[in-house]
């Protein structure tokens, strides 16, 4: 043990080495992967948080027998016995459980005081809710105590909107004409307003049966066991829900597979036949691991170049150390010691600093957010093996062999060369043919790697011929230091295939980290800009001729471009049965952002529009389209298949030029939607003016109506109240969704990482030859190589290697997404815009800086190597000394 010590001690510089790349390993396979399950849990608990409750909570509704059968004191019992009969792992994720009593009564059959006097009334629910009770405070009256009359309560807001106070007397009819009576007798006020069993009881705004009647409102009233009794005998049937919330902070991506099963199976046999499931979030669960699918598959093939990177650099540290030490190897093989014995004796050095270090990458991981990855003990035993197994299997190797001393590639070697690059272009084959598979493909992770491989053996075999060309030319000059640089680099470029390899992939997963991120943000920027074609955009219900004055007038508003934006409108073609389509309406000469036919101007002929391929097959050269009343006869000017504005992936739509339509002034076109350019204004100001816009656009609408004289229109009256959406909220908002956090942390943690194990592979292959170069440039002092002309060789003898390298990694790195594009899935980051990798200019300008910060840490080791060495003193005692 004493003597183990002793030799670890004497090589500590190379062990500690091995030891910091061993920890550096099993950092990565342990630590990683926790990071990215805590970024993978976090969107999903983000998606499920976000969802409205009738997606996301689990609602069983009673069928009509079960209602009739069953008294609303016995349904309410039956909460927590349907909630232990649900399918695992249900009911372990299950926060909160209400049952509901409702009676939901039309505006139609409801009669009293205003405004339950009118064409168009409200509509009630009546429901009876477990544990609201204790959820509110009485404001003014008290609670319900139905005996013989039912006796509800009414929110605040509830109370407003549907023109109701304590004493309130409504009568509800009935088709048999039974009349119900019911009481307001308390209006409250929610303990709190934003808790999730208020959800489905909050008011809604309803669409008059005539249309030029106005809105209207969907009020819930709070009732009790016999008060929603009595209504279901009198006013109509009852309904029955029992609903389920899950607690997001109980979710992670290993129970989505098991949870979507148990919401089927839940909706397909429930826990009572007489019960049905009303949720999608089975859907939306399906959808996010599709998401998670295609994330995992990019991020395995990052992670699988940064490991396979960090497994390459404890190779090339376990051949320095070996190759250091080859005359200790030689001296006990001569004193007759035995392959074995060199073996187990360089094992007990690598065990004894490896062991701990990969047990100190480990508990370093622990300390990390997120869940152990399943494969954890496997990655760290391989991370381990190879640490302490590479370097006493080299030693057993190192052995002088008789007849082995030929520079040139046997064709054993050769063979397995031409097997590997093959290989690789076979799995390439087999990853486009297969697409994405459900769980990560071993291809998807070995091909990038594969082919980083591939890359190196065909530089390092072609490379020395155009080196050997280019030292030829060299000798024909004067100088000395070019032709000893190439020429050197020329010999030693087919020994370094595997400083090369390591180079290549490293340099070739920052490089597809920095195209993948690239192209999911270029087309998340398109996706922002077709959603968002402008710097905002506000959208309501109508808004009156000048709300661009209004709008403009907010600070920091430049212009507001009007839009009218339709669905369903009527298309008659000018032969062939008639279509409808999605209607946009707007002045392109006023934006950038649209085809230049929507600029034109009002003329004598048929309106010139852009129309989707499907619009441009049925409608041909061009028909008759109908805007708000008017008919305008229209030509096909140009076909596109996207229209900024218009929901992504749209099919079926018409665009028409604003300043070609020939309206009248009395009755000009309603925009639905304004295009807002500026910089530095307050989104509030501007709904605000849009507001107020919109108050003003329904006042005169209501004078033409139903209510002529009317002076004031409150945001409460509006159908819809504006919305404004900036192009920067749009953007975030792709970022931040889902599983985005997560290939986000794997862009960033690729790019770092890769670069800094690309340099440490360049300072390993500048060690690895270093004595020698040292050796050589000594004895060219002495020739009168100055310092200034040495650090030249060693750039002339470097800088070929690292600059095909870097080049190769590039192109590698590159052409990754196209080759394997398929089993990535990248579409499913880009909001619908097709994933297109293209050729940045900043993916070559980081190649040359990656270059030169390469050639740079190199000539800084090699330095660093010749000062340690004292070479200036092998030429006066000797080169072994």
């Amino acid at each position: 043990m004493r003597t183990t010590l002793r030799r670890v001690r004497a090589y500590s510089g190379h062990l500690g080495l091995l030891a910091v790349l061993a920890l550096v390993g099993a950092l990565l396979v342990s630590g990683v992967p926790r990071l990215e399950n805590e970024y993978t849990d976090r969107g999903l608990r983000a998606d499920v948080a976000g969802l409205p409750w009738s997606t996301r909570d689990l609602v069983f509704t009673a069928s009509s027998g079960l209602v009739a059968k069953t008294p609303p004191q016995t349904a309410r019992g039956q909460l927590s016995g349907y909630e232990k009969r649900l399918p695992a792992p249900i009911p372990g994720l299950v926060e909160d459980r209400w049952f509901a009593a409702e009676s939901a009564l039309r505006g139609a059959f409801i009669s009293g005081p205003a405004p339950f006097t009118g064409n168009c009334r409200p509509s009630l629910r009546v429901v009876d809710q477990s544990g609201a009770a204790s959820a509110v405070r009485v404001v003014e009256g008290r609670a319900p105590a139905s005996r013989g009359v039912a006796e509800t309560m009414v929110s605040r807001d509830g109370a407003r909107l549907g023109g109701l106070r304590v004493g309130s007397a409504l009568t509800i009819g009935a088709d048999d004409g039974v009349r119900t009576p019911l009481r307001v007798v308390g209006i409250y006020e929610p303990l709190d307003a934003a808790a999730a069993r208020w959800e489905p009881l909050a008011s809604q705004r309803l669409i008059c049966p005539v249309p030029d009647d106005g809105f209207t409102f969907d009020v819930a009233l709070l009732t009790d066991d016999p008060g929603v009794t009595l209504l279901g005998q009198g006013a109509g049937p009852l309904a029955y829900s029992w609903r389920y919330r899950l607690a997001p902070d109980r979710l992670d991506a290993s129970v989505v597979a098991p949870l979507t099963t148990a919401v089927i199976n839940a909706r397909r046999a429930p826990v009572d036949p007489d019960l049905k499931l009303n949720s999608t979030l089975d859907a939306e669960l399906s959808e996010f691991t599709a998401r998670q699918r295609s994330a995992r598959a990019t991020v395995a093939v990052v992670e699988s170049g940064l490991v396979a990177t960090v497994l390459g650099l404890i190779v090339l540290a376990a051949l320095l150390m070996t190759d250091r030490r080859r005359e200790e190897y030689a001296l006990l093989s001569a004193r007759g010691g035995t392959a074995r014995r060199a073996a187990l004796r360089t094992l007990a050095e690598t065990a004894l600093v490896t062991v701990p270090a990969v047990l100190l990458g480990w508990l370093a991981a622990t300390l990390l957010p997120g869940r152990a990855p399943a494969t954890e003990a496997r990655l760290l035993a391989v991370v381990l093996v190879i640490a302490a197994g590479v370097a006493p299997l080299l030693a057993a190797r190192s052995r002088p062999r008789p007849g082995r001393t030929s520079p040139r590639p046997g064709p054993r070697r050769l063979a397995a060369e031409v097997f590997l690059v093959l290989l690789a272009g076979l799995g390439v084959v087999l990853l486009r043919r297969r697409g994405l598979q459900d769980e990560v493909d071993p291809f998807l992770v070995v091909v990038p790697v594969l082919l980083g491989a591939a890359a190196a053996l065909v530089v390092v075999r072609l490379l020395p011929w155009p080196l050997r060309q280019a030292g030829r030319l060299a000798a024909r000059g004067r100088g000395l230091v070019g032709f000893l640089g190439l020429a050197r680099a020329g010999r030693s470029a087919p020994l370094s295939a595997g400083p090369v390899a390591v180079l290549i992939v490293a340099a070739a997963t920052g490089v597809f980290t920095a195209a993948v991120s690239t192209t999911i943000g270029d087309a998340r920027d398109q996706a922002s800009s077709q959603l968002v074609p402008a710097d905002a955009t506000v959208t309501g219900f109508g808004f009156a001729p000048d709300t661009d004055k209004l709008l403009t007038a907010v600070p920091g508003v430049r212009a507001a471009v009007p839009m009218l934006i339709g669905s369903g409108v009527t298309v008659v073609p000018a032969k062939g049965m008639q279509t409808q389509a999605q209607l946009l309406v707007v002045d392109g000469s006023r934006s950038t952002h649209f085809p230049a036919a929507l600029s034109a101007k009002a003329g004598t002929g048929p309106i010139p529009v852009v129309v989707s391929p499907a619009i441009a097959a049925k409608v041909g050269a061009g028909g008759r389209i109908i805007i708000q009343g008017r008919r305008y006869d229209f030509r096909v000017d140009e076909v596109a298949g996207s229209m900024p504005g218009l929901d992504i992936g749209a099919r079926e739509f018409i665009a028409v030029p604003w300043a070609a339509l020939p309206v009248p002034d009395f009755d000009p076109l309603v925009p639905t939607r304004y295009l807002i350019t500026g910089d530095g204004f307050d989104p509030e100001a501007v709904r605000v003016a849009a507001n107020a816009g919109q108050r003003e656009y329904y006042l005169g609408l209501l004078n033409r109506t139903i209510n002529a004289g009317a002076t004031e229109v409150t945001d409460e009256q509006l159908p819809r109240l504006a919305t404004v959406r900036t192009w920067q909220q749009e953007r975030r908002s792709l970022d931040e969704s889902g599983v985005n956090a997560l290939l986000s942390f794997v862009f960033t943690a690729g790019a770092a990482g890769s670069v800094l194990l690309a340099l440490l592979a360049v300072g390993l292959a500048v060690l690895s030859d270093a004595p020698g170069r040292g050796q050589a440039l000594s004895r060219l002092r002495t020739l009168g190589v100055s310092r200034r002309q040495g650090r030249n060789l060693l750039l002339l003898e470097l800088a070929p290697l690292l600059a095909v390298a870097f080049v190769a990694g590039t192109l590698v790195g590159w052409a990754l997404p196209r080759l394997i594009g398929a089993s990535l899935g990248l579409d499913a980051f880009t909001a619908g815009i097709p994933a297109v990798v293209g050729l940045n200019p900043w993916l070559l300008l980081q190649a040359l800086g990656l270059l030169l910060a390469g050639l740079i840490t190199a000539v800084a080791v090699e330095t660093t190597a010749h000062r340690r060495m004292r070479l200036g003193e092998s030429l006066r005692l000797g080169e072994d000394n």
